[in-house]
């Protein structure tokens, strides 16, 4: 066998493995949820039937009750099939993992989890790959084949830049995607300058920001001499974790960071999540899923 072939083989059984168990969580867990948590909100005209006391006024329908000379009311139901975009960040940190997974594998499942629940729910998926700049588009589109083939470039997507621009991923996706729709914006948010564009994109779409974090982001371990690389960058530089001050100065920078983000998600109105690499991401998403379901 071939090594295109053997990797292809390779490829299409790490598909099936996540299929299995994103299909399966979907199912048993997240689908009711999901339809709780992000059904449509707009109103859809159904039918016509008669006017019975205590319907509203407003609802009659002046031209059917004109042409019948009896009154008639239009019926509305809610529009339950949405859009779901998947704004995934594919910068070089994503390849950063202290435990058992990287987040990439983590990104991976939570995308196939979200996707599936979505075409349960008969709504289209579409995914933005990004870096400091947008890699690849793939426009919304119904059915498993479709999601397969998502779960496919999620495995195997190499990008062609390492930093991370959210800004410009957001104003990407807001001229892409005209009709309003529910986007996860997916990434570890280490960047700057993005909290205006959240803002302005959240009054547009329905946007929901699942943060993906390692521990080792914000807690140095006793290790003695270790080598630091930045992903992105591809800058080194040497630590001495055995100093309490050098591990005191990374918590209090990684604190920083993180209290710049809760500001940039509170300030911008919308939900935020965070999902660790150590743990499992059903109780943070069906916690997110719950919170917005009892806000409606």
């Amino acid at each position: 066998m071939s090594t295109n072939s053997q990797n292809t083989q390779d490829l299409l059984k790490k598909v099936r493995k996540i299929e299995i168990k994103s299909r399966g969580l979907s199912n048993q867990i997240f689908s009711g949820e999901y339809h709780s948590a992000f059904k449509g909100r707009g109103m859809a005209f159904s039918e016509v039937r008669d006017y019975q006391i205590g319907d509203e006024i407003r609802t009659i329908d002046w031209n059917v009750t004109a042409r019948f000379n009896t009154p008639y009311v239009k019926v509305f139901e809610e529009e339950r099939e949405m859009t779901v975009m998947l704004l995934v960040d594919v910068s070089g940190s994503k390849d950063f993992g202290s435990t058992s997974q990287f987040k990439q594998e983590l990104v991976t499942e939570i995308c196939a989890v979200l996707a599936f629940s979505a075409i349960n729910n008969n709504d289209k998926v579409g995914v933005l790959f990004f870096s400091d700049q947008v890699e690849k588009f793939i426009p919304p589109k119904k059915g498993k084949s479709h999601i397969l083939m998502i779960i496919r470039e999620l495995l195997d997507f190499q990008p062609e830049h390492k930093g991370t621009n959210i800004k410009e991923a957001l104003k990407y996706f807001s001229r892409a995607i005209k009709k309003r729709s529910t986007a996860f914006l997916i990434s570890d948010f280490l960047d700057q300058d993005f909290q205006d564009e959240l803002k302005i994109v959240n009054r547009k779409h329905d946007l929901v920001a699942l943060q993906i974090h390692d521990q080792r982001e914000s807690e140095m371990p006793n290790v003695g001499l270790i080598q630091l690389i930045d992903p992105e960058s591809g800058a080194v530089k040497w630590m001495d974790s055995s100093s309490k001050r050098n591990r005191t100065l990374y918590r209090e920078a990684a604190i920083k960071q993180q209290a710049m983000i809760h500001e940039a998600m509170l300030r911008s109105g919308v939900d935020h999540c965070k999902i660790a690499t150590h743990q499992s991401y059903v109780a943070p998403l069906m916690n997110l899923f719950k919170r917005r379901e009892s806000r409606r």
